[in-house]
C-alpha cells in the first residue's frame, strides 16, 4: 500500500469516526446550560429560601472540607476550595435542583489508600492531573450515556464499599484521636503501606503506650460537644460549632502550657487557595499517566455510581425529574474545574444536597451562593484555622464516616437474595483487606458477573401443535417417533448466554433419530457475535452428522444481526421463515413444510424437544 493510500484510508476512517461520534451527540443530546429552566418565573421569596439555604450549606461545606482534606493528606484548603468550585460549576449543569458537589468521605479516603499503597507517587504533584483525567471521563462517560450502564450494579457494593471505607477511616482516625500526629505516606520510595485493616489496626496497637492525655481530653470534650449539639441544638451548624469550641479549648490550653497538635502551619490565603495547575509538558506526563489512570477509572466510577443513586434519592422527594447523565456531565465539569482551581475530586454530598432541600432552598442558585459563601468563609476564617485540633478533628472526621454505615441498607443488602449478600459480603471484606481503588472494581466485577449470570439463562420450550392446531407448549411426557423438534427460544442470546444456548441444543441432538431442529426465535432478543459463532457451531455440527436446522419467527432485529454475519446463507435463505406480528405461528407453519420436503414425506412424525433429565419439566 502507497503512503497516498495509507494517508487515504487513514483520513476516511477519522472522518467516519467523527461522524460517528457527532451522529452519537445528536442522537442523545445534554444540556449545555439547565440551570436557565430552574430559574424561569425566578421570585423574591426564592431568593430569601436560596440563601438560607446557601448559608446552611456553606456552614456544612467548611468543616467537611477540612475533614475530607485530612483524610486524604492534603492541605486543608483544597477540601474547602473542591467546595466551593464544585457547587458553582456543577449546579449549572446538573439536572437536580439539590444536588451539592464537593469532597467526600468515600472520594478522600480512596485517594489515601492510594498514595499509601504508592509511595513513590508524588501526590502533590499528581493530584493536579488526576483530577482533570476524573473530569474528563466523567465527561465522556455522560456523553456516552454510561451513567445508564450503572442499572446492572448492584446497590449492594455501594452500601458494601461505604460501609467498609467508614471501618476504615475510624480506625485510620483513632490514633490521631489518642494524640499521634497523623499517617502520612512515605514519598522516599520506602516499602508502600496500604491502608488496609490490618495496617490500621497495627498502627492503634503502636500507638497506645505514646497516649498524650490532653489530646484524649480533647477528643471527649469535642465528641460530647457534637452529640450535644446533634440533640439538643439541633438548630445549630454542629460541625462548624463543635470546630469552634475546641479551637478555643486549644487557645485556652496554651495559654496554660499544654502542648497539643493542632493546624498550626495551615492558613487559607489567596495563594495557598489554588493549588498548581495541571502540567501536560512535562518529561513524567507518560510516567504519570500511567500510574494514575487506573486510580482515576474507580474514582470515575465511584462518583458515577454516588451520582445515580444520590440523584434519584433527592428526585423521589422533591418530585423532579433528574438526568443521570446530565448530571455526570456536571459532575466531570465541576472535576475539570477543581483540577485549576481547587486540588480534590469533587462527588455528590448526599448529606449537604439534603440539607440544601431540608433547608427549603427552591433553585440552584442556593448551592451556587453556598460555594460562594464557602469561598469567603475560607478567606476571613483562614488564621484561625490553626487553632483546629487535629484530635478533636479526628473525632468528628470519625463521627461523620459513621454516618456511611446505614444499618437499614445492610440488612436489606444481606437479606433480599444470596447475589445481594454475596456481593456485600465480598466487597465489603475486600475494602478491608485492599486499596480501595481495587476494592471498588472487585464489587464491581462481581455484581456484573451475578447479573449476567442471571440474565444470560435463555429459556428453551417443548413447543407442539395441540388439537386446536395452534402452537403451544408441550403437554406430554410421551416420546413420539422424533424426526423433527421444536425448540421454542425465549429470552437474551447474548455473549453471557451463548454457551448455555448451545449446550441446551446440543442435548437435543442426543436423539439418534432426530433429523430436523426448527429453531423458533420469535421472542429471543439481543443476539451479538458469540451467540452467532455458536450458532453457527451448530448448523455446522448438525449438517456433519446428517441434520439441518431451520430457523422461524424470527423478527427484524434478529434477521438484521444474522444477515450482518453472514448467517444467513449459511442457514439457506430456503431454511429462514420470518416472524409475523399478525399470524405468530405461520412461520412455524412454514417451516414444518419445509422440513416436509427435507424428509421427502407427506406426514411427518414431529417430536417436540424433550430433556431425559427434566423429568417432564420445561427445560431452563
Amino acid at each position: 500500500m502507497s503512503w497516498k493510500n495509507f494517508f487515504t484510508s487513514l483520513s476516511n476512517v477519522s472522518l467516519g469516526a467523527w461522524k460517528a461520534v457527532v451522529g452519537f451527540t445528536h442522537e442523545h443530546p445534554l444540556d449545555p446550560l439547565p440551570l436557565r429552566h430552574a430559574l424561569k418565573g425566578y421570585r423574591r421569596e426564592w431568593f430569601k429560601a436560596d440563601l438560607r439555604g446557601g448559608f446552611d450549606g456553606a456552614l456544612l461545606a467548611i468543616p467537611q472540607g477540612i475533614a475530607f482534606a485530612v483524610i486524604a493528606g492534603l492541605p486543608l484548603a483544597y477540601g474547602v476550595t473542591c467546595s466551593a468550585v464544585a457547587c458553582i460549576v456543577g449546579s449549572s449543569l446538573a439536572s437536580s435542583r439539590h444536588a451539592v458537589f464537593g469532597p467526600t468521605n468515600a472520594t478522600a479516603f480512596m485517594l489515601a489508600s492510594f498514595f499509601a499503597a504508592n509511595p513513590h507517587v508524588s501526590q502533590r504533584e499528581a493530584m493536579p492531573m488526576l483530577v482533570f483525567l476524573v473530569g474528563a471521563l466523567l465527561v465522556i462517560g455522560a456523553y456516552c450515556r454510561i451513567a445508564d450502564m450503572t442499572q446492572f450494579i448492584s446497590r449492594s457494593v455501594v452500601v458494601a464499599y461505604l460501609s467498609g471505607a467508614a471501618v476504615q477511616m475510624f480506625a485510620h482516625q483513632l490514633p490521631v484521636v489518642l494524640g499521634e500526629a497523623p499517617f502520612q505516606p512515605a514519598q522516599d520510595g520506602t516499602a508502600p503501606h496500604a491502608l488496609t485493616l490490618f495496617f490500621e489496626l497495627s498502627r492503634v496497637v503502636e500507638s497506645l503506650p505514646t497516649v498524650r492525655w490532653p489530646a484524649i481530653l480533647v477528643s471527649v470534650i469535642t465528641l460530647c460537644c457534637y452529640l450535644g449539639v446533634r440533640r439538643w441544638g439541633k438548630r445549630l451548624p454542629a460541625l462548624a460549632f463543635t470546630l469552634l469550641v475546641s479551637s478555643l479549648i486549644v487557645w485556652f490550653m496554651r495559654r496554660e502550657g499544654v502542648t497539643i497538635f493542632t493546624f498550626s502551619d495551615a492558613t487559607f490565603t489567596w495563594r495557598e487557595l489554588l493549588p498548581p495547575f495541571p502540567d501536560f509538558t512535562g518529561r513524567h506526563i507518560g510516567t504519570h499517566f500511567s500510574q494514575l489512570f487506573g486510580l482515576c477509572v474507580s474514582l470515575a466510577f465511584l462518583v458515577t455510581l454516588d451520582n445515580s443513586s444520590m440523584s434519584r434519592t433527592l428526585a423521589s422527594r422533591n418530585g423532579h425529574d433528574v438526568d443521570a447523565n446530565q448530571d455526570m456531565f456536571s459532575l466531570g465539569a465541576a472535576n475539570l474545574a477543581c483540577a485549576y482551581l481547587s486540588g480534590m475530586p469533587a462527588s455528590h454530598s448526599l448529606t449537604r444536597s439534603l440539607l440544601n432541600f431540608e433547608s427549603g432552598a427552591r433553585t440552584p442558585l442556593s448551592v451556587i451562593i453556598s460555594g460562594v459563601l464557602c469561598l469567603l468563609g475560607a478567606l476571613m476564617l483562614g488564621p484561625l484555622v490553626g487553632f483546629i485540633p487535629k484530635a478533636g478533628l479526628g473525632v468528628l472526621v470519625i463521627c461523620v464516616a459513621s454516618s456511611l454505615i446505614n444499618i437499614r441498607q445492610i440488612r436489606i443488602c444481606i437479606r433480599a437474595t444470596k447475589s445481594d449478600a454475596t456481593v456485600f459480603i465480598i466487597t465489603f471484606l475486600a475494602t478491608l483487606m485492599m486499596p480501595l481503588h481495587v476494592a471498588i472494581f472487585t464489587g464491581i466485577g462481581l455484581s456484573v458477573m451475578l447479573y449476567l449470570r442471571k440474565a444470560g439463562r435463555p429459556v428453551l420450550v417443548e413447543y407442539e401443535f395441540n388439537k386446536e392446531g395452534h402452537l403451544a407448549e408441550a403437554q406430554s411426557t410421551q416420546r413420539q417417533n422424533p424426526s423433527i423438534s421444536i425448540v421454542h427460544v425465549e429470552g437474551d442470546l447474548f455473549f453471557g448466554a451463548a454457551d448455555l444456548f448451545r449446550t441446551q441444543i446440543q442435548s437435543a441432538c442426543t436423539d439418534p433419530n432426530l433429523r430436523i431442529i426448527v429453531l423458533r426465535l420469535k421472542n429471543a432478543r439481543h443476539l451479538d457475535a458469540t451467540s452467532v459463532l455458536a450458532l453457527e457451531e451448530l448448523i455446522i455440527n448438525l449438517r456433519s452428522t446428517g441434520r439441518d436446522l431451520i430457523v422461524s419467527g424470527a423478527m427484524k432485529d434478529v434477521y438484521r444481526v444474522l444477515k450482518n454475519s453472514g448467517l444467513i446463507e449459511l442457514i439457506g435463505r430456503e431454511n429462514f421463515f420470518m416472524g409475523s406480528a399478525i399470524n405468530p405461528n405461520i412461520s412455524t407453519r412454514n417451516a414444518l413444510r419445509r422440513a416436509q420436503e427435507i424428509l421427502g414425506v407427506k406426514d411427518p412424525d414431529i417430536h417436540i424437544y424433550f430433556n431425559p433429565r427434566s423429568q417432564g419439566e420445561p427445560v431452563l
